[in-house]
């Protein structure tokens, strides 16, 4: 769940009933990135560091059996994760979280995170691929007979 516990109400509690565990999610969180206008470092001022240490914190109350603090600065989740009793996964949030998690795109190549490191030029690869393939097809080398049926 992105967000702080009260927007949801009684949402977490309903789906921790029907035995489906959740996972808080706070800091940048993408689903909202029109709200923040963008992709943008989350919880650098005291006012928007204290709303997500208060939504952290409120929702580990609400039940969640852990949380996601995702694009904030790395003292911040380094509190936040300190002042919590449940496990914090960080994506772009330092070192200090319990854990680490990274969206495929990222690591591959394919999106341009500052805090992803790219284990991978997938991006490159693949369109070179795309430039290849429409070259091939615009000067009628693909499909040749090998790729068709007789």
């Amino acid at each position: 769940l992105e967000g702080p516990a009260d927007q949801f109400g009684g949402v977490i509690q309903a789906i921790l009933r029907a035995g489906i565990p959740v996972m808080g999610h706070v800091g940048l969180t993408p689903q909202s990135i029109l709200h923040f206008g963008g992709f943008k470092v989350q919880g650098r001022g005291e006012a928007d560091a204290r709303r997500i240490k208060a939504a952290a914190l409120g929702l580990e109350e609400a039940g969640c059996f852990a949380i996601v603090l995702e694009c904030m600065p790395s003292a911040l989740a380094a509190d936040i994760t300190s002042a919590l009793s449940i496990p914090t996964i960080g994506i772009g949030a330092g070192a200090a979280c319990d854990g680490q998690v990274l969206v495929m795109h990222d690591l591959l190549g394919w999106g341009r995170t500052r805090f992803a490191k790219t284990y991978a030029d997938v991006r490159g690869a693949m369109g070179g691929a795309f430039a290849a393939y429409v070259k091939e097809v615009k000067d009628g080398t693909y499909p040749g007979r090998e790729h068709g049926y007789e």
